[in-house]
């Protein structure tokens, strides 16, 4: 061969092309699910979602999926996990009525401010308006309930959709995301470059500016006040803000009340820890409201059953409201300072300018208060003399054996408000309930989720027996995972906060409250979880020790007086000073 011709064959040579790396659009989700440090999903396998599950399943080394019973199960244990661990809950469910039982807890998830990701499978794009099977319209059926949604019709969104729905879900004031992928984009073959985490999006401030000359004006309200007074809720605990919470308390020495979903932040017996504001709040800090000079509000919202009539609500006070969210600073409650941020950068410098200052003589208000609760109240459903149990002497007990270590999850109801106003806690992220839907069947599924969140505490879910047979097919998920959860329900064979409101405002006439339970232990037996039943006092201490030292789950009905009232109570359409101790 000449020269020439060995030049010529050089120039004919093939270049070699660097081969690009093709994935299914299935692949892509579970890539980006594991670049966002998920090792949890909480799920259901149906018709649309299939290839994701398909990809899934080369995935279940690195990523562990809980199948679930139900879909609302699904996203009430991704809340759960989400409230113990302070990660994102991950649920997968199937198009249709998949997507459709995931509503009620994304509303749950929004109104309480829980990070969730809800990836759903849809029919293929070109059977989108069709009414295919199992086809329905989820991006505007939830819409109403999400901090964000998106359809994918084509593969190369779902990365960057994905990095978009975790960085809104957890940043800012958290919220539910629902991404809904139609099954051609899960098959359909894309160029996979790596994944990029998304840490910005125009024209979204997950964080208002702060604004120094409000901090400055905030710090010279409270210097001044004579009777300060701090309202606290979920936003400290979202925030990861419970140190610099602390630091501010004690250097302002200014007494603090939680709302349900705040109880936790601070410990319960932290000296300036003064109760629970609300509806079954506690005596002292409902009244006070309406004498304080300044009320400090930190990462609430002023929903009503804090707040009652709101005409009458703390009109003598100056108010400093600190949140995230400028859209409910002004939204119920007027205030005289705003400040926009979030309370782990605001408290700080807040404290910074607080004077050292010693409120005794004000704090010695609300013990006086408390005193005058414990006499009429707490005394009676702590230590009862009656025949029957007491919901109140239940938790106490379970104080004693929890030492205020232990994740309490509970449903929506009468045992809720005891547990919320009973229950101590040593550290945050503690107590786990579903505060502004109220969403019965909560408990169950949200302490399954709990306990995978944070696997080394202890979990007990407080349950009433109504709240309990709405979700009770979630035993089949404990019993196929294998978690260790303690199920307590407090059985008073009525749907007692109904029946409550019906026999003090409705003349008694108990209208179809009267609800009649299974056998909870044996169907619990069926699944392979052992249990027992309790009406005897004497037995109760010994029961609820062997439910926290049983390995594995285990459930115990405790049978509790039927006609039991949760007080202190204050009205609807009254004032939070009008709170009634009988």
């Amino acid at each position: 061969m000449s020269s020439s011709q060995q030049d010529t064959a050089v120039l004919k040579k093939p270049v070699e092309e660097k081969k690009e790396k093709m994935i299914s659009g299935s692949e892509a989700v579970m890539l980006s699910l594991l670049e966002e440090g998920v090792d949890t999903i909480f799920g259901y396998p149906g018709g649309a979602i299939m290839p994701i599950y398909d990809s899934l399943y080369d995935f279940s080394e690195k990523i562990k999926h809980i199948l679930v019973r139900h879909e609302q199960g699904g996203i009430h244990a991704a809340q759960g996990f989400a409230r113990s661990s302070g990660k994102v809950g991950v649920v997968f469910a199937t198009s249709g009525p998949g997507a459709t039982n995931l509503v009620t807890g994304l509303a749950d998830a929004l109104i309480d401010s829980t990070p969730v990701v809800c990836v759903t499978g849809q029919v293929f794009a070109h059977l989108l308006g069709t009414d295919a099977f199992q086809e329905t319209d989820v991006i505007n059926i939830t819409t109403p309930v999400t901090k964000w949604n998106y359809q994918v019709t084509d593969a190369s969104e779902i990365c960057s959709v994905l990095a978009k729905a975790f960085y809104i879900a957890k940043s800012g004031r958290p919220g539910p995301v629902l991404i809904d992928i139609t099954k051609n984009a899960q098959i359909q073959k894309i160029k996979y470059d790596g994944y990029s985490k998304c840490d910005h999006i125009r024209s979204y401030r997950p964080k208002p500016k702060i604004r120094n000359e409000y901090i400055v004006q905030a710090a010279e309200l409270i210097n001044k006040a004579e009777r300060p007074f701090v309202i606290f809720g979920q936003g400290i605990i979202l925030g990861k803000a419970e140190n610099e919470f602390k630091a501010f308390l004690e250097k302002s020495g200014i007494p603090a009340a939680w709302t349900i979903l705040g109880l936790s932040a601070l410990p319960t017996d932290h000296p300036l820890n003064v109760g629970m504001l609300g509806m079954h709040g506690n005596y002292g800090p409902n009244v006070l409201t309406n004498e304080c000079d300044v009320l400090i509000a930190i990462g609430m919202r002023f929903d009503d059953r804090v707040t009652g009539r709101l005409d009458k609500y703390a009109k003598q006070a100056k108010v400093v409201h600190l949140d995230i969210d400028p859209a409910e600073i002004d939204k119920n409650v007027k205030s005289t300072v705003p400040v926009w941020g979030d309370c782990k950068e605001t408290l700080p410098m807040l404290t910074k300018l607080m004077e050292k200052r010693d409120h005794s003589k004000w704090v010695s208000r609300f013990k006086e208060y408390m005193k005058e609760e414990v006499q009429l109240v707490i005394n009676d459903e702590l230590n009862p003399s009656t025949e029957k149990m007491t919901m109140g002497e239940v938790i106490n007990i379970l104080n004693e054996l929890t030492k205020g270590d232990a994740v309490i999850v509970t449903d929506v109801g009468q045992h809720q408000m005891v547990a919320c106003r009973y229950a101590r806690f040593t550290q945050s992220k503690s107590n786990i309930t579903s505060g502004g839907l109220g969403t019965m069947g909560f408990a169950l599924p949200a302490a399954i989720g709990a306990k995978f969140g944070a696997p080394d505490r202890t979990v007990v879910a407080i349950i009433g027996d109504g709240g309990f047979q709405m979700t009770l097919q979630e035993l089949g998920t404990i019993m196929q995972s294998g978690v260790d959860v303690k199920i307590l329900i407090l059985n008073n064979e009525f749907l007692g906060m109904v029946r409550q409101w019906q026999q003090l405002f409705h003349d008694k006439r108990y209208s179809f409250v009267d609800i009649t339970s299974p056998d909870f232990v044996m169907i619990a037996k069926g699944y392979g979880i052992d249990g027992q039943r309790v009406s005897d006092r004497t037995n109760l201490k010994a029961a609820l020790k062997t439910m926290l030292d049983h390995k594995g789950s285990y459930l115990l009905e405790v049978m509790v007086g039927k006609e039991n009232n949760v007080f202190p109570m204050v009205p609807q359409g009254c004032s939070v000073a009008e709170i009634r101790l009988k």
